[in-house]
């Protein structure tokens, strides 16, 4: 089993028309600069947003100051939801990965809204159960897949997601992510993340700047998700 980050529904693509316009009565747009705190890990969960554009980074810290980067939210994702169906506080801090435009929605009129709304409480329930279902696959594959597997998949799949291509044969990911990101994406350390990106940049797949990635040879990435030996 390949353990890349699964693709994340979108909870505003699923609404019936007249449920997207009752939500945006609902709620206000808000802008979110690159780099902004949306939500704090242990904030009262009093709001929900939809992203609507711009990427959203979901993560999770120790008390050893570890990083795990639980999701990238993109377009269309809903933001906080697991935290206001339970009423708890926010089991993780978001930020904005790049300048975000966002409806928020404050967490009481959204429980009204789902509650109300047949078709949007169904999206609600099948979206956060296909989260942890996936999440749950993720971890359990991450223990079983070489990190090259995981690395690559996950470049693969932010370069469908975010990516930009410069010339022929060349893609950039738009996002800024740094090797700690990365590192919290695929459950390993900066080192490793390092050591693999050095292995791929020297044989001519990526090439990187400062939190900048370029997929350079495509292919490649795959099979070594097919050989993970010899990435």
């Amino acid at each position: 089993m390949t353990a890349s980050r699964p693709p994340r529904m979108s909870f505003w693509s699923e609404l019936a028309d007249v449920d997207q316009t009752e939500l945006v009565r609902n709620g206000h747009l808000r802008r979110f600069a690159a780099g902004a705190l949306i939500y704090g890990q242990g904030d009262r969960a009093d709001t929900v947003m939809v992203v609507r554009s711009g990427c959203v980074k979901e993560a999770a810290h120790s008390d050893d100051g570890y990083q795990a980067v639980l999701a990238l939210y993109d377009p269309g994702d809903l933001v906080g939801g697991e935290s206001v169906r339970d009423g708890n506080e926010r089991a993780a801090t978001t930020y904005a990965l790049t300048d975000v435009y966002a409806l928020v929605v404050p967490s009481a009129r959204f429980m009204i809204f789902v509650r109300t709304r047949p078709r949007a409480g169904e999206e609600l329930l099948r979206l956060l159960s296909t989260r942890l279902h996936e999440s749950e696959r993720f971890r359990l594959a991450s223990r079983a897949t070489p990190i090259s597997v995981r690395m690559a998949g996950l470049l693969l799949d932010l370069s469908g997601r975010w990516g930009v291509r410069e010339e022929p044969g060349v893609t950039r990911i738009a996002l800024p992510l740094s090797r700690e990101d990365l590192a919290g994406l695929v459950l390993t350390s900066k080192r490793t993340v390092g050591r693999v990106l050095a292995v791929w940049r020297k044989q001519g797949w990526i090439a990187t700047d400062r939190r900048v990635i370029r997929l350079t040879n495509r292919s490649a990435l795959e099979r070594a998700i097919e050989d993970p030996s010899g990435y």
